[in-house]
C-alpha cells in the first residue's frame, strides 16, 4: 500500500477519524507543497493523541505493524527519510520554535500545545526537588511520636521526611498502604515546624475529594499532636477544576502562572487520574515556594485524556531508591540507618519518590492482595491457580456463564439499597456493590448490563415503575453543571420527596451533606447500577463484580483489571473467560511521552 493512499480516505474502514483527516489536510496545505509524508505525520500525531500518546515516537513506531485491529494498514515510510522530510517543513520546528508540530532529538513528534505541557512540566517539577531545610530537633521528635512502628525501612515515615525537606513529593501505593494517613502525619510535621500553613486539599473528581477529606476527618482525632496541630488541618477537600476556578466555556483557570493559587501546601490525591494539560496548568498555578505532594497508585489506569503522567514520574528506575544526602540525613534524624541497597541514587528525582510497601487493610495472604498483586505483575498462573482456590472472597467465572450467577448477585447486590428506609441511607448503601465493566458498549458493556439489571431487579418487585425517572434509580452525573455544583462522576438516586411530596435528585456533598435536585435540572447522566472500571477510580465498594467482554479488546490490560480488582474492600466476583483473562494479564498500557526522559534523563 503507498505511504498514505488508502488509509487517509474517508472510507467505512479507515482508522483515522474526520479531525484526524482534516489535520493532516490541514498541516500538508500550510507545508505550501503535496507531500504524503507530512500528511501522515500529522494524520498520526492526531490519531495517537486521542488514543492518549502524548507524541508518536517515529523510532518505535516505524518497527512495529500500525493498526492492528483495522481492516486498513498504514505502512511508514523509512525512517530516515522521513526525518529528513520532517525538518525541511515549516510545519514543523524544533522544540522552542513556534509551530503546529515539534519534532525533538528523540524523534519523538508532537502538536505543539502538548509539547508545550509537557516541557512546563518537567521544568516546573525540576525547579522543586531541591532540599529545602527544617528544624531538625522538632523534625525527628515528630517522626519518633507520629510513626511508632519499628520495622526498617518504614516506608510512611520515609515518605514524611521527604516532603519535610523537598517541595515536590510523590507518594505512591495501592490501596490499603496508608497514603491518607501518611500525608495526614506529614501535614501535621509541617505545621509543627511554627508557621501558619495556607493547605489545600483536591483531588480530580469530587468522588475522591469526598472520600480524601472523610479519611481526613475520620483519622485527625487520632493524630498524636496538640489540637491547635489538629485544628489548622483542613477537613475540606476540593476538585482540581475548583480549586483553580472554572471559567465557563473557556479551556483556562482563575488561577494560573500569572495568577497563582494563595496556597502553601497543596495535597493532590489519586494523582493518576489527572492528565498532563490538567497537571501542568495545577503546578504552573502552585506557587514555586509552596510544596506539593501527589497521593496516587502508580500501578493503576492513567487518565482518561492524555499523558501517563503518574507513571511517567514515578520512572521504574526510581523504586525505593535514594541518594547518598537523602539516606545519611535520614539516619542522623532519626537515628536510623537506612538499609544499603536502598541507597545510592544519583537523580535527586528519586528521593521525591517513595512507593509505599506495606498493606494495612490485607494481609500478605488476602486473596484481594494477592490477586492484585499478581495482575500488576503479570503472573497469569499465579493468578489463575489463586482463582481456582475455592475462597469467600474470590469467585471466578467464564462470562459465558453469566446467566446462571448473575441474577442472584444482583439482586443479593441492590436489595437493601432498593429498600433503605431514607435517601442518606440509601447512598451509603449504594456503595456495598458495583458492577464494573471493561466497555460502554457491547452485550456485557455498561449500557446493557444495566439494562438488564433493571429487568431483573423489576422482576423482583424492587423497581415499581418503567419510567425512566423510577423511585430509586441510581445515577451518575456525566458532565460538569458548575451552577448545580455537580461534577463528572458524582453519583445519587432518585427517592421520593418526604418534604415536596415529588421525586428529587438526591446526593451527598462532599461534607456528607445531602442535596436535592430536581431532576429535570439534571445535568447529563445515566444509570449505574454497572458502571466502567475507569468510571471507578477513586471509588470503593464492598463487594465488586467485574465483567469481562468476551472478544478481545484494546481496553483489556493490567491496569484496568488492576483498578477493578482494588475497588473492592471485602469481595470480587469475576466474569471473564480464561483467554480474555490471560491477555488482559499479559498486556500493559504503553502511552508515548517525554516527561520520563526529560525528568530522568
Amino acid at each position: 500500500m503507498p505511504v498514505v493512499a488508502k488509509s487517509l480516505e474517508p472510507e467505512q474502514h479507515s482508522p483515522f477519524s474526520p479531525l484526524d483527516m482534516h489535520f493532516a489536510g490541514l498541516m500538508e496545505k500550510f507545508a505550501g507543497a503535496k507531500n504524503e509524508r507530512i500528511h501522515l505525520a500529522a494524520a498520526l500525531v492526531s490519531y495517537f493523541r486521542g488514543r492518549g500518546h502524548i507524541c508518536l515516537d517515529l523510532s518505535a513506531f516505524c518497527k512495529i505493524p500500525f493498526l492492528p485491529d483495522s481492516s486498513e494498514r498504514v505502512s511508514c515510510p523509512p525512517l530516515k527519510p522521513w526525518l529528513v522530510e520532517l525538518r525541511k517543513s515549516k510545519v514543523v520546528g524544533k522544540p522552542g520554535d513556534f509551530c503546529p508540530l515539534i519534532l525533538d532529538d528523540h524523534n519523538r513528534l508532537y502538536l505543539h500545545r502538548y509539547w508545550k505541557y509537557e516541557h512546563d512540566l518537567a521544568e516546573t517539577i525540576r525547579r522543586r526537588i531541591g532540599h529545602v531545610p527544617a528544624d531538625e530537633t522538632i523534625l525527628a521528635n515528630g517522626l519518633q511520636r507520629l510513626f511508632t512502628e519499628t520495622e526498617n525501612p518504614n516506608w510512611q515515615k520515609i515518605a514524611a521526611f521527604g516532603a519535610l525537606t523537598r517541595r515536590f513529593t510523590v507518594v505512591s501505593g495501592g490501596p490499603g498502604t496508608g497514603k491518607t494517613t501518611a500525608v495526614l502525619k506529614i501535614l501535621a510535621l509541617l505545621l509543627e515546624q511554627g508557621k501558619t500553613l495556607r493547605i489545600a486539599l483536591t483531588a480530580p473528581t469530587g468522588k475522591a475529594a469526598s472520600r480524601l477529606q472523610d479519611t481526613i476527618k475520620t483519622a485527625k482525632p487520632k493524630l498524636d499532636c496538640t489540637q491547635e496541630v489538629k485544628g489548622a488541618i483542613p477537613e475540606t477537600a476540593s476538585t482540581i477544576h475548583r480549586l483553580l476556578g472554572v471559567i465557563p466555556d473557556s479551556p483556562f483557570f482563575r488561577h494560573n502562572a500569572k495568577n497563582q493559587l494563595p496556597v502553601d501546601v497543596v495535597v493532590i490525591d489519586e494523582a493518576s487520574m489527572v492528565d498532563l494539560a490538567l497537571m501542568t496548568k495545577l503546578l504552573a498555578a502552585i506557587p514555586e515556594s509552596a510544596r506539593v505532594i501527589l497521593l496516587g497508585d502508580k500501578d493503576q489506569l492513567s487518565s482518561v485524556e492524555a499523558g501517563a503522567v503518574l507513571g511517567d514520574i514515578c520512572s521504574s528506575s526510581s523504586q525505593s531508591k535514594f541518594s547518598e544526602t537523602f539516606c545519611n540525613d535520614y539516619a542522623r534524624i532519626t537515628s536510623e540507618k537506612m538499609p544499603a541497597q536502598f541507597c545510592g541514587a544519583k537523580n535527586p528525582m528519586n528521593d521525591c519518590i517513595v512507593q509505599l510497601q506495606k498493606n494495612y487493610r490485607f494481609g500478605d495472604d488476602s486473596p484481594i492482595y494477592r490477586m492484585s498483586a499478581a495482575v500488576r505483575t503479570g503472573d497469569f498462573v499465579g493468578l489463575k491457580d489463586l482463582l481456582a482456590t475455592k475462597s469467600v472472597e474470590l469467585e471466578w467465572q467464564p462470562t459465558a456463564r453469566l446467566n446462571e450467577g448473575f441474577k442472584q448477585l444482583v439482586i443479593d447486590g441492590f436489595e437493601k439499597f432498593l429498600t433503605a428506609g431514607t435517601p442518606v441511607e440509601a447512598l451509603q448503601l449504594l456503595n456495598h456493590f458495583r458492577v464494573l465493566a471493561a466497555v460502554r458498549d457491547s452485550e456485557f458493556g455498561v449500557v446493557e448490563l444495566n439494562r438488564r439489571i433493571e429487568r431483573i431487579l423489576r422482576e423482583q418487585g424492587l423497581i415499581k415503575h418503567s419510567h425512566p425517572l423510577y423511585e430509586g434509580r441510581p445515577v451518575m452525573v456525566t458532565r460538569n453543571d458548575y451552577t448545580l455544583n455537580l461534577f463528572n462522576g458524582d453519583t445519587g438516586i432518585l427517592r421520593h420527596d418526604e418534604e415536596t411530596g415529588q421525586s428529587r435528585a438526591f446526593f451527598l456533598t462532599a461534607d456528607n451533606q445531602l442535596r436535592k435536585v430536581l431532576p429535570a435540572r439534571l445535568p447529563e447522566h445515566e444509570t449505574v447500577f454497572a458502571m466502567t472500571i475507569h468510571k471507578s477510580q477513586g471509588s470503593e465498594f464492598d463487594h465488586v463484580l467485574i465483567i469481562l467482554p468476551e472478544n478481545e479488546s484494546p481496553m483489556l490490560t493490567q491496569e484496568l483489571l488492576y483498578t477493578g480488582i482494588t475497588r473492592a474492600r471485602k469481595s470480587v466476583s469475576l466474569f471473564a473467560s480464561e483467554r480474555v483473562l490471560r491477555l488482559a494479564v499479559s498486556r500493559r498500557v504503553e502511552r508515548s511521552s517525554g516527561l520520563e526522559s526529560q525528568l530522568w534523563g
